[in-house]
């Protein structure tokens, strides 16, 4: 039985992380579009699909994803959110924005914590 991961049912950590993903998954195409479209559906692709795809097993309350992975990737996936969240909003923002979700992805790398604790020794990662 896999050990159940202790955010679950943290609905304000699951809420902090969710608008960093928003502000991701809107911004970095924002960013980028002018630059080249391409880059922007790619940016969503990688932002939207790669967590859609892929999941450490047992981390997602609704269900696991197709494609069984280790917790670091699952934990490299949020990075990779976090970062384009505060890359996107420095290059379209007004500075006090952009700083608002700087801070704001860095206190959901603090909340994130416990999961990532949790997904580092998840029994699950095995399987992957």
């Amino acid at each position: 039985m896999i050990d159940k991961n202790p955010s679950q049912n943290d609905y304000a950590r699951g809420a902090l992380r969710f608008l960093t993903e928003l502000i991701a998954w809107v911004g970095a195409p924002w960013a980028l579009w002018p630059h080249s479209p391409a880059l922007a559906i790619g940016a969503v692709v990688l932002l939207i699909g790669l967590p859609m795809v892929f999941s450490t097993p047992g981390d997602r309350p609704g269900g696991d994803t197709p494609i069984a992975v280790p917790g670091i990737v699952t934990i490299l996936l949020v990075l990779m959110q976090l970062a384009a969240a505060t890359a996107a909003a420095w290059a379209l923002w007004p500075w006090w924005a952009a700083a608002a979700t700087t801070v704001l992805c860095l206190i959901v790398t603090v909340t994130e914590q416990p999961r990532w604790r949790w997904l580092l020794r998840a029994p699950g990662r095995d399987r992957a």
